[in-house]
């Protein structure tokens, strides 16, 4: 009996064996082609019936499906998302091309990662921004060596020089300062938990997929990092074939960029993959007015990041980087000079950062998802002022899980996330600190009906020295019309975040920490913000026409403000202080953007007004004036017209209107300026690959802030600082070109 019982169960795991077989050699394979004007298109996501695949460079996807009917959806950043229905037999075998219709001007099928809920864009009722993957190239090609012009040309934000002698910048986003966003890579505070005055300048584009930019207090999503806002880059992913870029790049103000790019699955039909970037750069140090002083710094830098990916079609994956740059920069006066009126005051800057961090989603069924990141980072500077060197470390560590659970009409998610930021000056004492930052965070989507959604989140987190603190977020999204037709979609925000102070502003940026006086017992930074914004598409025979409009406003309560003190340091430095404005700081503005896409040209203005005011320290009292370096009036105007694979030629007019200007003795309030460029690129192909030669004319009318007033102060100003703010561009006319090959 048992004899026959364990003969029964072998005949039927033979049967079931064969059965499986069977069902294997039944699937149909399909083959598909995706193509845009006869040109193929590869990075193309392909997904459906619980598979997922991407095309690869000759735009080619193979997929093997059961039979009956199956539902495939093609998506591509920049593209119409297109549908296909296909019924399928035993056995069979297909091939189908399909022609993707370009699309810049909705972003649909892009699921954004920086608000946690991995909706659509267009589904998502906090506003994302999304720079696309073309605008990403397209930047790479104007400055392959950082992120800087690729941000400062999205309407809303300001690429903000905050130290003249060595290039360093941070983002303003809506006219608030620099230090108030966050900036991330897949989630991941890889650049540190602030990333300074540099981290802009370090981050070749090359590799990004694109970024996604949220407006505003985002601190119940992010901490206390993310008052103004956050920049999150979202690094490529491998395809399933090989993918290879180089890129030589050369301007005629002695720069040099070569970047190498690889992407490789690491098998065929395997869900690992790996990329690779590495990059060199250096630039030579320019005197344009010939004072002796360095108007552009010098600067040699090697930027090397490998990427692991795991991915299957259920959902489960996988991503580990490990980071390392390496920079010397070198400004102030150059060597064996001395600028009129200065001591020789030679500055540098010497930079080793190395990080590593990890994102993990795994899928355990019935809409359940359990996500899990985290980072390390650690950060080494040599800075030289003058003859004070000051030499320091920065660390950040960081740990996040979260569980999110997604139902027909609703999803929600509950996260704990601890950070420690760490920093230690060996040359200046007074301002080392290890912080400690656990958080629980909570996080509600809803679709009360196909047309409405909500969301809404809170963060509590707990610093081991400020105490603790809560954010909250509320947002509403509103649309109507049809698909072929008028669409709109109406977005209101609301929330609430902080700031911890810490002894980095823009001004010790210029100056180092050896003049600050010793930090007292300082507030906490509260800001509270809202927006509102309305969106309308409308497509025709002729093209699309997009349209947004965008009010916004905030208020920061105890802002912490640069003061300048009494006494002098032992190299004649004045002494600065940092404390709570006592008076808050509100901003006001409106953001107006036009898109039209016809065929192969394409259309962008845009237009923001923003009105600042923060406390008037000359004044005192409840006195406000101003911010000074954010402009009331700024506008934009680019075209571009492309044939794909063939060439694109692209032109850019940026206007700046006055901005007000603190402690300048040249001005109180500074030029309007307009700034033009163009861009030329020629497709040559290559066998399997292709060449792309690109010559970028910046600044063509030579707008530069030295040919107006001096960068340099008559005497040294507040923390021994010897220029003045930069409210210009200090490059002037540059011209740039190389060739950037694909195979």
């Amino acid at each position: 009996m048992k004899a026959s019982s364990l003969l029964a169960g072998f005949l039927t795991l033979l049967a079931s064996g064969r059965l499986r077989a069977q069902a294997g050699d039944s699937l149909a394979t399909v083959r598909l082609r995706v193509a845009h004007d006869s040109t193929p298109l590869g990075g193309v996501r392909i997904a459906g019936n619980g598979q997922a695949t991407e095309t690869g460079a000759d735009g080619v996807a193979i997929l093997r499906l059961p039979p009956g009917t199956a539902v495939l959806v093609l998506t591509r950043i920049g593209f119409v998302v297109d549908t296909l229905s296909l019924s399928l037999r035993n056995g069979q075998d297909t091939s189908l091309t399909v022609d993707l219709v370009a699309q810049v001007v909705e972003l649909e099928g892009v699921v954004v990662t920086a608000t946690r809920s991995e909706r659509r864009v267009e589904d998502t009722p906090l506003r994302v921004e999304v720079v696309d993957e073309e605008e990403v190239a397209e930047k790479a090609s104007m400055t392959p060596g950082d992120i800087a012009m690729m941000l400062n040309e999205t309407a809303g934000l300001r690429v903000q020089t905050t130290s003249p002698s060595l290039g360093g910048a941070n983002v303003r986003m809506q006219g608030l300062r620099g230090r108030y966003t966050l900036l991330l890579a897949d989630g991941l505070p890889l650049y540190g938990g602030q990333a300074g005055g540099l981290g802009l300048l370090q981050i070749p584009p090359l590799d990004l997929a694109r970024a996604e930019i949220i407006k505003g207090a985002a601190s119940a999503l992010y901490g206390s990092s993310a008052l103004g806002g956050v920049v999150n880059l979202v690094s490529r992913r491998p395809a399933e074939r090989w993918e290879r870029q180089v890129l030589f790049n050369q301007t005629t103000r002695g720069g040099t960029d070569g970047v190498v790019f690889l992407a490789a699955p690491f098998g065929a039909g395997s869900p690992w993959g790996a990329t690779l970037l590495s990059s060199a750069h250096r630039q030579r140090e320019n005197d344009l007015d010939g004072d002796g002083w360095a108007d552009l710094p010098g600067y040699r830098r090697l930027a090397l990041r490998p990427r692991v990916f795991y991915n299957r079609p259920a959902g489960q994956s996988f991503m580990a980087t490990l980071g390392y740059t390496g920079e010397q920069r070198d400004g102030g006066t150059l060597p064996g000079r001395t600028a009129p009126d200065t001591l020789p005051y030679p500055e540098a800057l010497r930079t080793r950062r190395g990080d590593a961090g990890a994102v993990a989603r795994l899928v355990l069924g019935d809409g359940r998802v359990l996500h899990a990141r985290g980072s390390a980072m650690e950060q080494r500077h040599r800075h030289r002022f003058g003859t004070v060197t000051e030499r320091d470390v920065h660390r950040t560590g960081f740990l996040e899980v979260a569980y999110a659970l997604t139902r027909t009409r609703a999803s929600y998610l509950v996260g704990l996330a601890f950070q420690q930021e760490t920093y230690t000056n060996a040359s200046v004492p007074g301002f080392d600190y290890s912080f400690r930052i656990p958080a629980v965070f909570l996080q509600g989507d809803f679709d009360v009906t196909p047309r409405i959604a909500l969301s809404a989140s809170a963060r509590l987190d707990h610093h081991s020295r400020y105490g603790s603190s809560v954010s909250p977020r509320l947002s509403a999204l509103v649309r109507g019309g049809a698909e072929d037709a008028l669409r709109w979609t109406a977005r209101l925000s609301g929330g609430a975040g902080v700031f911890t102070p810490l002894p980095f502003t823009e001004e010790t940026e210029v100056t180092g920490l050896a003049p600050l006086r010793t930090l007292p017992d300082l507030m906490t930074e509260r800001a509270v913000g809202a927006s509102m914004d309305l969106n309308a598409v409308l497509p025709s025979v002729a093209g699309t026409v997009e349209a947004n409009a965008t009010v916004f406003a905030s208020r920061i309560a105890h802002a912490v403000v640069t003061l300048p003190d009494t006494g002098t340091t032992s190299t004649g430095a004045r002494y600065v202080l940092l404390a709570n404005a006592p008076v808050a700081t509100r901003t006001v503005g409106v953001e107006l953007l036009l898109r039209i896409l016809r065929g192969p040209a394409r259309l962008t203005a845009s237009y923001v007004f923003t009105h600042a005011l923060e406390w008037d320290d000359d004044r005192g009292g409840g006195a406000r004036r101003l911010v000074p370096l954010v402009p009331r009036h700024t506008a934009g105007l680019v075209g571009s017209l492309e044939r794909e694979g063939v060439n694109r030629v692209g032109v850019e007019i940026y206007y700046t209107g006055r901005q007000p200007l603190l402690d300048n003795p040249y001005r109180a309030v500074s030029r309007p300026f307009v700034i033009v460029g163009f861009l030329a690129e020629q497709v040559i192909s290559m066998g399997p690959g292709q060449a792309r030669i690109f010559v970028n004319a910046e600044n063509v009318t030579n707008v530069r802030q030295t040919r107006v007033d001096s960068l340099l102060l008559p005497s040294r100003g507040p923390g021994g600082r010897w220029t003045t703010d930069v409210w210009s561009d200090l490059a002037g006319f540059t011209v740039n070109g190389g060739v950037k090959v694909r195979f």
